[in-house]
């Protein structure tokens, strides 16, 4: 009898899954495209039905056609989802709006502002340990409440997209510690119950779902999920989690010290540590694996940057590959490695869509500094590439200004497919980062975790699922162009704080 475990997440642009044996061999794999909308400067949204459930059934009947396995040796599902996003639903899981996403959404200031003024800068910094900021999900229900009343009234539940997945294959509402006391937080307290007094001026407490452990069977896939999923009625379906967390998972950050830098249409990082640390430039939880715990980050655009530079200063490499010409990614990267270090003066800062940490400024617009005449847009497309390397080293020296080891880095998505971004990520922190042999993502951390609830329950084995967790390229850093990045970094890091008045006036006048 075979034993397969499933693994599928949702994340910004795609969708993916993946089929795995007890062995953690990779037994097929699937991969879905959708696109986020942009209705409003600062809003940014998915269609929960089309995007998030769609792709999930699409990816389920390939992977179990694909494999031809036998959806009753399923044994367990495990899922992820971007977060965290705020999606209104009825009784019936039906989406009252489009979701609103995670942390690139930056509609709800005012909320933001309206909490901090209730409850007191202090107090905010005692729960966040830092301000608030667009990743935290109390500040969008508000929107919706202040926003859109009629939609409000009608909300069952508020969710997020691991949860609306979960309930959708067994009818439960449920979402896992690491996202639900993080991103919800203050609205459920340390015995992960709502806490009416907080919840009372954003929701009513049975509008949130409950919290579980990320690997605790949260239910069974329905005689409905069945018929649409090609899942067999009763598979165990795993709590789930974010794709960040999920993807972590799938390179190892089990312990402290190792680290995940998730380079896909954002920059997610996460390093494992052995207790909370505050910092508010930065964000810290209890992470998935229990007695972990980790501190992160995020930059908005990465993948998401490149995309824009492909659509908008790349038009014809997209026209040559839509014609079944090559990729057009590849295509963008002709003479890049031919430009020096530093793209001879010229420094980017990603924000295109606001910024995360370290400066938590939805706000905040994208410079290319420092233009000439000389400069081509193929020095262009790179400082954009180092950019996005110079937000990454920017969190790393506040992570290890705190005293942390770190002994592993992988780097996970999208972007570890151009080498050479790979290797300018390397040179900037002048640290050798790798890429991971099997470099599936979030998903086969989420089939990882299915194998490990059913066959090796609890993560004290875990340590079993490591065998299969193996660089696949190690990215050695140069010395001379590290040295050399070292003066843009600088560059880079007061850039921000030298226009930030700038840009908020910029934000003020695009906006009336």
């Amino acid at each position: 009898m075979s034993n397969y475990f499933m693994g599928i997440d949702t994340g910004t642009n795609s969708s993916k899954g993946v089929l795995i044996d007890d062995q953690g061999n990779v037994v097929a794999r699937h991969t879905t495209q959708h696109e986020m909308t942009n209705p409003a400067p600062g809003h940014y949204e998915h269609d929960a039905e089309k995007d998030w459930w769609g792709d999930f059934c699409i990816i389920s009947r390939n992977l179990i056609e694909k494999s031809g396995a036998d959806p009753k040796d399923i044994r367990a599902l495990g899922t992820s989802a971007l977060g965290a996003d705020c999606l209104p639903v009825d009784e019936n899981c039906v989406p009252l709006r489009k979701a609103i996403l995670y942390g690139i959404d930056a509609r709800a200031v005012d909320e933001m502002a309206w909490l901090t003024e209730l409850y007191g800068e202090e107090q905010i910094r005692k729960w966040y340990g830092r301000p608030l900021c667009s990743s935290d999900v109390m500040p969008k229900i508000l929107w919706i409440k202040n926003k859109e009343p009629e939609v409000y009234e009608k909300t069952y539940k508020f969710i997020t997209a691991s949860t609306y997945i979960t309930a959708k294959l067994t009818g439960r509402y449920v979402v896992d510690k690491f996202l639900g006391l993080a991103s919800f937080n203050p609205l459920y307290g340390p015995d992960r119950k709502p806490v009416e007094e907080y919840c009372r001026p954003i929701c009513r407490p049975d509008q949130l779902a409950e919290i579980l452990e990320a690997t605790d069977i949260a239910g069974y896939v329905t005689a409905q999920a069945s018929a649409e999923t090609g899942l067999a009625e009763g598979t165990p379906v795993l709590t789930g989690t974010d794709d960040s967390g999920a993807e972590a998972i799938s390179v190892g950050v089990v312990s402290p010290g190792k680290m995940m830098i998730q380079l896909g249409s954002s920059v997610y990082m996460i390093l494992g540590t052995s207790e909370l640390i505050d910092d508010e430039r930065l964000w810290r939880e209890e992470f998935i694996v229990p007695g972990l715990c980790d501190i992160s980050a995020g930059t908005n655009t990465a993948g998401s940057l490149t995309k824009w530079y492909r659509d908008n200063l790349f038009p014809e490499a997209l026209e040559k590959e839509n014609a079944g010409g090559p990729d057009a990614y590849q295509e963008m990267m002709k003479g890049v490695d031919e430009i020096p270090a530093g793209c001879d003066g010229l420094v980017t800062l990603p924000y295109w869509a606001g910024e995360r940490t370290p400066i938590n400024d939805p706000k905040a617009r994208g410079i290319v500094f420092g233009l000439t005449l000389a400069h081509t847009r193929a020095h262009m497309y790179r400082s954009a590439l180092e950019g996005v390397a110079f937000s990454i080293n920017q969190q790393l020296r506040l992570m290890k200004a705190h005293d942390i080891p770190i002994d592993q880095i992988f780097v996970t998505g999208g972007g570890t497919l151009n080498e050479s971004w790979m290797q300018i990520i390397a040179d900037v922190l002048g640290m050798p980062v790798s890429s991971p042999l099997v470099n599936i993502g979030a998903s086969f951390g989420d089939a990882l975790m299915a194998a490990s609830a059913i066959r090796y329950p609890g993560f004290e084995t875990y340590d079993r699922m490591l065998n299969f967790i193996r660089p696949g390229k190690t990215y050695t850093p140069d010395a001379g162009r590290h040295e050399i990045y070292k003066k843009y970094q600088e560059i880079y890091d007061e850039l921000y704080e030298a226009t930030k008045h700038l840009m908020h006036r910029t934000d003020a006048a695009a906006a009336g």
